[in-house]
């Protein structure tokens, strides 16, 4: 997949874990602008794909609400097309990670 990197993504970093595809409702929203619905396609310990956010503005922190969690903030790392990778500020505790992946696998 090719990806659009933002200029302060360190192109030295790659992706670390292991990933989980999945198929969640979650909401989304950069500064002041509301929260949108997206689509979470897939989630690390260290960070999550989404399939669209309107208006990414790569200098601005995310936050998300994932279903059962606490909210998350996170930086965009790169854009593709409407596909946005986001890396997030402190990295998910496994058990997190593990829950989510286990409940996306059970909605499949």
């Amino acid at each position: 997949m090719k990806h659009e990197s933002f200029p302060s993504y360190d192109d030295g970093c790659t992706r670390r874990g292991v990933r989980a595809e999945v198929a969640l409702m979650c909401e989304v929203r950069q500064g002041s602008n509301g929260w949108a619905m997206v689509r979470l396609d897939d989630i690390s310990e260290t960070g999550f794909r989404i399939a669209w956010l309107p208006n990414a503005k790569p200098d601005q922190p995310v936050r998300i609400r994932i279903p059962g969690l606490a909210m998350l903030s996170a930086d965009i790392r790169w854009q593709d097309g409407k596909a946005v990778g986001c890396a997030f500020a402190e990295p998910l505790h496994v058990a997190v990670f593990e829950h989510i992946a286990r409940q996306a696998a059970l909605t499949r």
